[in-house]
């Protein structure tokens, strides 16, 4: 099972993205406000955690409606535990890395340490739709990348 799943992901990191972000769409090169410094204040320990806990809402209420399988350490967990899935996805956006298939819409969740977003791959409308919802109610955002359409 750990093969077919690394061989899924694989597959489904090639696919369009959409980004849930602390911001409502991507900071343009030419900007002139001023994003690393701001991202770097929200990468600070005790606004990290809150990002962290906001990702994990996103993600814990996902579950009430999809299967999630997550990569932790070198195994595969279908619908873990939520203090677990919650405390793998804070390490992973600290230090590490975190894959979440979405099993009945072939999709996949990441998160990656010094990240401040997640990234979804391959959503179908439905959940894009769902997904919306979540990080909206938890005042985060949902967009997709202008060079990934």
């Amino acid at each position: 099972m750990k093969q077919e799943n690394d061989t899924i992901v694989e597959g489904l990191l090639e696919k369009p993205y959409w980004v849930v972000d602390f911001l409502p769409y991507q900071v343009p090169e030419d900007s002139r406000g001023q994003f690393f410094a701001v991202e770097r204040y929200y990468l600070e320990e005790s606004r990290h955690e809150h990002l962290c806990r906001q990702f994990a809402d996103v993600l814990l209420k996902l579950n009430c409606y999809h299967d999630l399988t997550v990569s932790h350490v070198d195994e595969w967990v279908k619908n873990p535990e939520p203090a677990s899935l919650a405390e793998w996805l804070t390490e992973a956006l600290q230090h590490g890395h975190l894959c979440a298939l979405v099993d009945d819409s072939d999709s996949l969740i990441t998160a990656s340490g010094g990240d401040t977003c997640l990234t979804l791959f391959n959503p179908s409308d439905d959940l894009l739709r769902l997904v919306q919802k979540l990080a909206s109610a938890t005042g985060l955002y949902l967009w997709q990348p202008k060079d990934n359409q």
